[in-house]
């Protein structure tokens, strides 16, 4: 069994922003796979589709970005599946607008919600794959930047890595992450 969390702000007002981009994935994961009813279990948005074969909860934490990881720890207690079963799909200002990049593990790179869930899972040993939202300058606060709406310049590039990721995640799931990476990250 997987868990795959996209991370996201909830309420109407974020549903178009950039740091709803992981929200936004596993749309594109539940149109593709059945589009089942979501239930609101450990403060997220939660509901259960297969991928190839194997049994994969999707989740959209309700907790706002930066206290995602009380949700992500409490549906990994529920369900008893290990961190090397999660699967964490955000978006990251350090790569080009579009831009897809997987990860096996590694540190939260500034992004707040990630630093929720590896606080609260405790350890940064499990996979990832962002999306690509672009810096809008070197330096400085970017929070202003990613709760802005997409705009329309960049929303065509921004839905086609919404679907290369949902293809990611299902490579994840279906080959494990070192195939993927080599697939994705060329």
């Amino acid at each position: 069994m997987y868990l795959v969390v996209g991370l996201g702000n909830p309420g109407k007002e974020y549903v178009a922003t950039r740091h709803n981009l992981g929200f936004m994935v596993i749309e594109e994961l539940l149109a593709r796979h059945g589009h089942p009813n979501k239930k609101d279990k450990h403060q997220a948005l939660i509901a259960e589709v297969e991928i190839a074969r194997h049994k994969v909860i999707l989740a959209q934490p309700q907790t706002f970005m930066n206290n995602s990881g009380l949700s992500v720890a409490a549906i990994l207690h529920w369900y008893k599946i290990t961190s090397r079963n999660l699967l964490v799909l955000y978006d990251d200002v350090d790569l080009e607008v579009g831009a897809i990049r997987l990860r096996e593990k590694g540190a939260a790179g500034g992004h707040h919600g990630m630093e929720s869930v590896i606080a609260a899972v405790g350890t940064t040993d499990f996979p990832r794959v962002r999306v690509g939202i672009g810096r809008p300058t070197l330096m400085g606060d970017v929070s202003d930047y990613v709760l802005q709406p997409i705009p329309s310049g960049q929303s065509e590039l921004l839905n086609q890595a919404v679907i290369r990721a949902a293809e990611a995640t299902e490579a994840i799931i279906t080959g494990g992450v070192s195939k993927a990476m080599n697939s994705f990250n060329a």
